[in-house]
């Protein structure tokens, strides 16, 4: 090998070491020195693929499992020249960011919105209370609010007679990552379901892969059509707030049960505990003196049979008010009305759609697509 040759080989040797450094997405990005920077004082990783460039994820050192629900947020109104050399610190000054995906567009430019998961849920509630707003910018506000990672399909129109297990095993024939089938009984028939199921998928890829496939055409369930869409996303609430809840939700009651019944039957641990019971077709809530009976009796009741029925009894969850209003605004038609305040004077409670008859709440504005099923079950 002559001179020049094992020169030009050095050199080659050497620029594939340099490339190999630079992760790709990184490598030519009008930033490069900005973000090698980044993740060499940070000990992240970055790298692009599928139209999102990702740091971290999982963040150095760690080997815990992957954060619960509720600790990403959603980032939008972004100036599309801002990167993560500048997100990154505004974002790690109120926790400790497990990763960011920022979305990224062919020009090389961001697509002005992005997703950063933190390792505790208190850290993503900080973001959007201190964040919401942050001038990354003169005059350029940032937009912080609470990322839906939303794992929950709707499919409509299943055969009434069908069972949450044959449901369950012909879903799982199907589709990937099946964890659980969300079945209501039909009101007037406790042996038939309302035509419509929840599945819950084991991540928000699965159920979207899931409902891809399962879109109107592609596929047959028991050799007819059935309608799917995203499930109205399940109501998130703070622990300390659930922590103060003194009211019952009781679902699949029989139609003809009264509300004396169910006082009569809630109130049987402590004369005097139940101030009140609202019932609305099959299901109810029941309000406690204190949170220590209502807890006592949902040990004790949830499950046992009342007139021929199986009770499903949980705690109701208080919703803010500002958050159904911003539904009830986008309704069309919709009547303003003032949610019935039950406990504290910010929250209503809520357990699942029907329960917004409760409150005066039109169907069409929190159930959307689904709103069809409810009204006709």
């Amino acid at each position: 090998m002559t001179a020049e040759d094992s020169a030009a080989r050095m050199s080659n040797d050497s620029t594939n070491v340099s490339t190999t450094k630079v992760p790709e997405g990184v490598a030519g990005a009008p930033n490069e020195a900005a973000l090698l920077a980044l993740m060499e004082r940070t000990g992240y990783s970055m790298i692009q693929e599928n139209g999102q460039r990702k740091y971290g994820g999982p963040p150095p050192g760690w080997d815990g499992l992957h954060p619960p629900r509720g600790c990403e947020v959603f980032v939008g109104k972004i100036p599309r020249d801002v990167y993560e050399d500048e997100l990154v610190p505004v974002f790690e000054s109120v926790g400790r960011i497990y990763e960011m995906r920022l979305m990224m567009d062919f020009d090389g430019k961001n697509r002005g919105y992005a997703f950063v998961m933190y390792t505790q849920k208190h850290e993503a509630k900080r973001a959007v209370r201190e964040l919401n707003n942050y001038e990354i910018r003169p005059g350029r506000l940032l937009g912080v609010c609470c990322s839906v990672d939303n794992c929950r399909l709707f499919i409509g129109g299943i055969p009434k007679m069908k069972k949450r297990e044959e449901i369950l095993e012909e879903i799982a024939k199907v589709t990937e990552g099946v964890l659980d089938v969300i079945v209501y009984a039909s009101a007037a028939d406790k042996m038939k379901n309302r035509g419509f199921a929840f599945v819950e998928y084991e991540s928000h890829r699965a159920a979207a892969m899931a409902r891809r496939k399962l879109m109107p055409g592609r596929i047959q369930l028991w050799g007819h059509q059935i309608a799917v869409d995203w499930a109205e996303p399940e109501i998130d609430v703070d622990e300390d707030v659930m922590e103060t809840v003194k009211i019952l939700y009781v679902r699949n009651l029989m139609i003809e049960t009264t509300e004396d019944t169910i006082k009569k039957v809630f109130g049987q641990f402590n004369p005097g505990c139940v101030e009140r019971v609202k019932k609305i077709r099959d299901y109810a809530f029941v309000h406690f003196t204190t949170r220590e009976d209502a807890i006592h009796a949902m040990n004790n009741l949830n499950g046992v049979e009342l007139e021929g029925s199986c009770l499903e009894v949980t705690l109701a969850k208080p919703v803010d008010k500002e958050q159904y209003t911003r539904y009830q605004k986008a309704a069309k038609g919709g009547a303003a009305a003032t949610p019935e305040v039950t406990q504290q004077p910010n929250y209503v409670y809520s357990c699942d759609p029907y329960t917004l008859a409760y409150y005066g709440y039109p169907y069409n504005a929190l159930i959307g697509p689904n709103r069809d099923y409810f009204v006709k079950g």
